[in-house]
């Protein structure tokens, strides 16, 4: 009882899942991710088995297509389930089982599986497909997400709003480029899961997003952040003059309380990002 998007970027190998329903935690349940290997949503009286079991399958050699018949042909509950898959190469398929609650259905093009049962009507679909086409260029998870948000403005799940999650992986996007695990993001139990995910989604980006450009800090911004630094207990004192050592040291001390080392860059060389957030929580 969910409408989801299993979602795929082309240029970047980049693959995730979006999901909302009138289900407490659907991200407990329905989205499934690999990086390398695709990703899979299951849904209506879900089989958590698809999850797990699909990315098995397309990691031994399966199209998405073969790894659907495997589901049909295996499970006996098979007339009540939904759910897509996109592989890493792109391949996609979305299936909904003749028992599902009406509304029920959905579309599968090349990176790309929409799907959603119990719905408003058969708007919702092919409202995310037009969004998901419409946010071309944009990051993956930003993309997913629009694409999930207009099926929530279209309509929905025709219970209502409860839970919404997002999860995308992609080649070194961990945390510290260690992982290929990226975002992992869910409101559990809200009244706009949807909106609550693009808050955190803001959040994200924020704390963990790397820096797109740096500059050098002006005379007075350095001798401003070194007050801070100071101030926040990172060092007893400091020289004036240029960018040292001891700075370094404390401003990476400062970084790391604050959640921003995936914004550090070494040198004195400043993300303008995380330059404001500075500013904002410690003034001017």
């Amino acid at each position: 009882m969910t409408f989801s998007i299993v979602g795929r970027d082309a240029a970047t190998g980049d693959i995730g899942v979006a999901v909302a329903s009138r289900f407490l935690a659907v991200g407990a349940l329905v989205p499934f991710v690999r990086a390398g290997v695709g990703a899979v949503a299951t849904q209506s009286y879900v089989n958590p088995n698809f999850g797990p079991d699909g990315l098995r399958l397309l990691s031994s050699g399966l199209s998405p297509q073969q790894v659907s018949a495997r589901f049909q042909a295996d499970d006996s509950g098979i007339a009540q389930r939904q759910f897509g898959i996109v592989g890493a190469g792109g391949q996609s398929v979305t299936f909904t089982g003749p028992q599902c609650h009406a509304w029920a259905g959905g579309i599968a093009e090349a990176d790309v599986a929409i799907q959603g049962n119990i719905l408003t009507g058969p708007e919702v679909v092919p409202a995310m497909h037009a969004a998901w086409n419409a946010a071309v260029g944009q990051p993956l998870p930003r993309r997913l997400l629009a694409a999930l948000c207009a099926g929530d403005s279209a309509g929905g799940d025709k219970r209502g709003r409860q839970s919404a999650a997002l999860l995308c992986a992609g080649p070194g996007r961990g945390y510290g480029g260690l992982t290929d695990d990226w975002v992992n993001l869910r409101a559990d139990d809200h009244a706009e899961p949807c909106s609550e995910l693009e808050r955190l989604l803001d959040t994200f980006d924020l704390l963990f997003g790397r820096p797109a450009q740096t500059r050098e800090l002006t005379a007075g911004e350095l001798s401003w952040l070194r007050g801070v630094l100071i101030r926040q207990g990172h060092a007893s004192s400091l020289p004036d003059g240029p960018w040292d050592a001891a700075t370094e040291a404390a401003a990476w001390a400062l970084y790391g309380t604050e959640n921003l080392e995936e914004r550090w860059v070494d040198g004195g060389h400043f993300d303008p990002v995380a330059l404001d957030y500075l500013r904002e929580h410690f003034g001017d």
